[in-house]
């Protein structure tokens, strides 16, 4: 009889399991420690955190994130980035993960600012690598919050455009987000192998996020590494409007890197990532 009410309660707890496995976020775990999260930027995938788990692994169990359309990550249906979002709190209060530090880099940055301000207790720091809490203010002129549909002029021309076209502009993209040519290419790759649709709808559900009034509800340390490329006094003017309701963030600043500051300042990202984490 204890066989048997033993194996229903197997079943059970394996079927409860299953019902919340996550489908928005492939994940890959590597050393032991004080958890981290570390979740990639916009059309990358874990591949990008390489360098830095190599070194991090040694102290800290890292917890490595592909996004769903990116790498080799099913699509899911739209909404995607809001899924992400729910689908990280649900893996960490399943896996009873505690309080791990998030590391996020561009749209791992965003997100890592929405789980923080939404589950102000469940987490223990946010790291952000050139993240805003509000990317459309940056790249929408005179942007007051509009929504932006799914279909949209745009939106339709970037869905037809042919491999070529498509490659062709994400080329052209990297050359001012990374200055260091081998990584440019590492780059390219990740974004040329992203699910069309995700990369283009996932885009807008981050241009339609804005947390810069959720940022108040952080308690926790944030810290961000910025980058400086093309002008270090543009860039500090805008993190300090975009984190008028957190005065308490730390921001350091890459000297002469781009976006990829992890690629363009390696030695500098690797002792500030470290020292934040201590």
């Amino acid at each position: 009889m204890k066989t048997v009410t033993f194996f229903i309660l197997s079943l059970v707890s394996s079927l409860v399991t299953s019902m919340y496995a996550q489908k928005s976020f492939d994940v890959t775990i590597k050393g032991k420690g004080e958890p981290v999260f570390l979740f990639p930027g916009f059309g990358c995938t874990g591949e990008l955190w390489n360098d830095t788990v190599s070194e991090l692994s040694k102290t800290n169990e890292c917890h490595i994130f592909t996004f769903a359309g990116f790498g080799d990550v099913t699509p899911i249906e739209m909404p995607w980035f809001s899924t992400i979002k729910e689908e990280v709190i649900t893996y960490t209060k399943s896996n009873k993960i505690n309080k791990p530090t998030l590391i996020g880099h561009s749209l791992g940055g965003t997100l890592s600012y929405w789980l923080a301000s939404s589950e102000p207790d469940l987490f223990k720091r946010v790291i952000a690598v050139d993240a805003l809490p509000c990317s459309a203010a940056l790249m929408i002129p005179n942007y007051k919050g509009e929504k932006i549909p799914y279909d949209n002029p745009q939106s339709k021309m970037m869905l037809q455009m042919d491999d070529a076209a498509f490659k062709g502009m994400n080329a052209q993209q990297v050359q001012f987000m990374c200055k260091n040519q081998e990584k440019q290419k590492v780059i390219i790759e990740m974004m040329n192998k992203a699910d069309r649709k995700t990369y283009i709808n996932g885009y807008i559900d981050m241009l339609n996020l804005d947390l810069r009034e959720e940022i108040s509800k952080i308690k926790v340390p944030v810290i961000i590494l910025a980058a400086t490329f093309p002008d270090k006094a543009t860039v500090e003017k805008t993190y300090q409007a975009q984190f008028e309701k957190l005065p308490s963030v730390k921001i350091s600043y890459a000297e002469n890197a781009a976006h990829f500051v992890m690629y363009d300042q390696p030695e500098w990202f690797r002792k500030n990532l470290i020292e934040n984490l201590n």
